[in-house]
C-alpha cells in the first residue's frame, strides 16, 4: 500500500440532477402547500396518510381521495440539533421530528424551531409556520412551532 501522500485526490460532490413528474396525487399535495393547506390521502379503510401517499402501504391500492389535515399535530419522536450545520435550513438549534398531524394516521418528518429542547416531549402540540413565499414544495412549511 502506498503512502497517502502518493494518492491523487479531487473534490467530488455526489448529486442527483434530474427532474421528475410529481404525478397527480403529489401534484395536488404540493399545489395545496402553495395555498397553505396540508393534504393527505384517505384509504378505503379510512386511514389518512400525510404527506399524501399514492398507494395504501397495506393493501397496495391506489389512493385518490384527498382530505385536509393539520395544520396542528403532535410530536411522535424528535432529534434535537444543538449545532446546525451549513446545509441545514435553520441556523439556530432546532429539532427534526415525526409529527402526526390532526386528522392523519401517519407521521410527517419536518423541523420544529423557535423553541428549546426542554420544551419538547412526545405528545407536544405543534403547528405549521408557513414560509413567506410559495414554491409549492415541502419547504412552503418553513417549520413547525409550539402551539400557543
Amino acid at each position: 500500500m502506498s503512502d497517502s501522500k502518493d494518492l491523487l485526490r479531487a473534490p467530488f460532490e455526489l448529486a442527483y440532477n434530474y427532474k421528475r413528474s410529481s404525478g397527480p396525487v403529489m401534484s395536488e399535495f404540493f399545489e395545496a402547500l402553495g395555498q397553505q393547506k396540508i393534504l393527505g390521502t384517505k384509504s378505503r379503510a379510512g386511514k389518512v396518510f400525510s404527506p399524501a401517499a399514492e398507494f395504501d402501504p397495506e393493501t397496495h391500492e391506489s389512493l385518490k381521495e384527498m382530505v385536509e389535515v393539520g395544520p396542528g399535530g403532535s410530536v411522535e419522536s424528535f432529534s434535537w440539533i444543538e449545532a446546525p450545520q451549513n446545509h441545514h435550513l435553520i441556523k439556530d438549534p432546532f429539532a427534526f421530528a415525526l409529527i402526526k398531524l390532526d386528522g392523519a394516521d401517519s407521521s410527517m418528518l419536518h423541523m420544529i424551531a423557535d423553541c428549546n429542547e426542554a420544551d419538547l416531549s412526545i405528545g407536544t402540540r405543534v403547528t405549521a409556520a408557513w414560509s413567506e413565499t410559495s414554491d409549492k414544495r415541502i419547504t412552503d412549511i418553513k417549520f413547525f412551532t409550539l402551539e400557543k
